[in-house]
């Protein structure tokens, strides 16, 4: 039985070699797979990661999207600029990078491919001359967290019950009435109902199928994954257990963006202890049950978060959306059922299993069923991922967990779940966080990406910010993403830079249209949502720009300001 292709992992072994891939190495790679050398350089070519050409002896990559841009990303990419040029060697590279996934850390850099988040202009000019001077640069430090949450249900005890319990007994149909009976959905965006994805998969024809865990969380303001992979990798794994048993899958894989290389870590260490411990093997708990897992590190693209995407690039081809149907609980990797689920998702399932669904439900608030994990940034005090009831209002997590505005300033805005869940005005800040109430709101609750901005912010600077990212992270494949979010940066850029037409508003309207009608996938589909939602409750701000040339906020560089 196959999991990822192992193409995409000997490309990555290449670089890490070299620093890049050589063309020698390549035309080797190619003979001894068979694999065309065209085939290869359009893989290679699609991934941000990898490059064919040697790196430069100081790449500095500043992220400059949304939280980090609330926390001076702009700023510090500008001073980056005027100090490493000068100081560093030839060929010395700033530039622009999209999310790195320390949102609440923000600002965030890479030096030479290390990440350093917190960054000051200090200390990156510090990171600059440790690699001018061909030193490497220290990054973060990551350890297994100790966080006592309450979707363990083991605390410090021993661990893998639910599946233990399953394996034993077999009752796979009564873990499918738990998940529904929990009303567990998706985490990751979408919000699919788990146990009818797990069942689909469960009756689909067929003896070889998948468990894919997408941990491949790339939307700026999105990092909860990140600390559930440190604090409770044991729920991942469980959670994917149980799915293989549950379905008949003998195999899974979590799919790990790679700048997670310490989570990575952690998750490999885990899954060693799981095998150790007789959960993983040819005998789950001497069963008769085969289940394994192994880890698959993304080449990088937020485009890889939509779930075909994620299955081409396993395949080892370039990461671009299937058309749809058929969908991955039929024809999935090598195009066999697979469940796809996120990391928040998986993690779920063994509480539910072990505690009932009653224990679930009861969680939330308002009506609403379970637990959820909210990763906050922006301009708060205490930016981070908190657990919550489901149900929970956005005010309670604003201004409690996260210790309210930074500085006192007062909420001008948030999203509930980035860029994607477009922008709600302060009077909207009790609006539940669940599925439900969000939909009603016009928005969505997302993978729970909470942003929270003070008054300084201008919200066509955020839209511009948000779309930016979005046509940055296209992939391309269809015309309407492609040419639309770029016509879409530049409409904004236009606004914001006080060159701005009435005709500009129907403009947008337009692609808006023809983005959420026609694009392949989600990613092309929320585009207009940052800029739509501005226009809906802040459109006083899009005039004063639009019709008078001046940022309220005084952020915009507006003509002769």
């Amino acid at each position: 039985m196959t999991g990822g292709s192992p193409i995409v992992a000997q490309l990555r072994e290449i670089q890490r070699a070299h620093g890049y891939i050589p063309l020698a190495a390549l035309r080797e790679l190619s003979e001894r797979t068979g694999e065309y050398l065209y085939k290869l350089h359009g893989v290679i070519s699609f991934f941000p990661h990898f490059r064919l050409q040697p790196p430069p002896a100081v790449e500095v990559l500043v992220c400059d999207d949304l939280s980090c841009h609330r926390r001076g990303g702009a700023e510090l990419l500008a001073a980056a600029h005027q100090r490493a040029s000068p100081a560093g060697p030839e060929g010395t590279v700033v530039r622009a990078v999209s999310c790195l996934g320390r949102c609440d850390r923000a600002p965030a850099c890479a030096v030479n491919e290390t990440i350093v988040s917190g960054v000051t202009l200090d200390t990156l000019a510090d990171h600059i001359a440790t690699a001018t001077a061909g030193e490497h640069v220290a990054g973060e430090h990551v350890v297994r967290g100790t966080t006592p949450l309450a979707v363990d249900p083991y605390g410090d005890g021993p661990r893998y019950g639910a599946a233990r319990a399953l394996a034993a007994g077999g009752d796979a149909a009564g873990v499918i009435a738990s998940l529904k009976a929990a009303d567990l959905r998706g985490m990751g965006g979408a919000g699919f109902r788990t146990g009818l994805k797990w069942e689909l998969v469960r009756n689909a024809a067929g003896d070889e199928k998948y468990i894919v865990c997408n941990a491949d969380e790339s939307e700026p303001g999105t990092f909860k994954d990140r600390f559930l992979l440190e604090n409770v990798p044991h729920l991942l794994v469980e959670g994917m257990l149980l799915a293989g048993l549950v379905t008949g899958a003998r195999l899974g894989i979590v799919y790990i963006r790679h700048e997670y290389e310490g989570q990575l870590e952690i998750i490999e260490h885990e899954i060693a202890l799981a095998r150790a411990a007789g959960a993983l093997g040819p005998s789950v708990f001497g069963s008769g049950r085969a289940f394994e897992l192994e880890t698959f590190v993304s080449p990088g693209g937020y485009i890889c978060g939509e779930e075909s995407a994620l299955l081409e690039a396993l395949e080892g081809k370039r990461g671009e959306p299937r058309n749809k149907p058929p969908f991955p609980v039929t024809h999935g990797l090598h195009n066999k059922p697979t469940v796809i689920n996120n990391v928040e998702t998986f993690a779920m399932a063994p509480v539910i299993v072990a505690r009932g669904a009653e224990w679930f439900r009861a969680q939330g608030k308002a009506g609403a069923s379970g637990l959820k994990f909210v990763a906050i940034s922006g301009d708060v005090v205490r930016p981070g991922v908190y657990e919550i009831g489901m149900g929970t209002p956005a005010r309670e997590v604003i201004f409690q967990r996260a210790g309210g505005m930074a500085g006192g300033r007062p909420l001008k805005a948030w999203a509930p779940s980035g860029p994607s869940s477009g922008f709600l005005p302060p009077s909207m800040v009790d609006v539940p966080l669940d599925f439900d109430s969000l939909a009603q709101a016009g928005s969505m609750l997302g993978s729970g990406a909470l942003l929270a901005l003070s008054d300084e912010a201008c919200m066509l600077d955020m839209a511009l910010n948000a779309v930016r990212f979005f046509r940055n992270e296209s992939c391309g494949k269809c015309v309407p993403c492609r040419v639309g979010s770029a016509k879409m940066v530049d409409v904004l850029s236009d606004i914001a830079g006080g060159r701005g037409r009435p005709e500009h508003l129907a403009m947008i309207d337009d692609l808006s249209h023809a983005l959420i009608q026609t694009s392949i996938c989600g990613l092309g589909q929320v585009v207009p949502m940052p800029i739509r939602s501005v226009l809906t409750h802040f459109r006083d701000e899009v005039d004063e720009h639009l019709l008078h040339q001046r940022c309220p906020a005084h952020v915009c560089p507006m003509l002769g300001a």
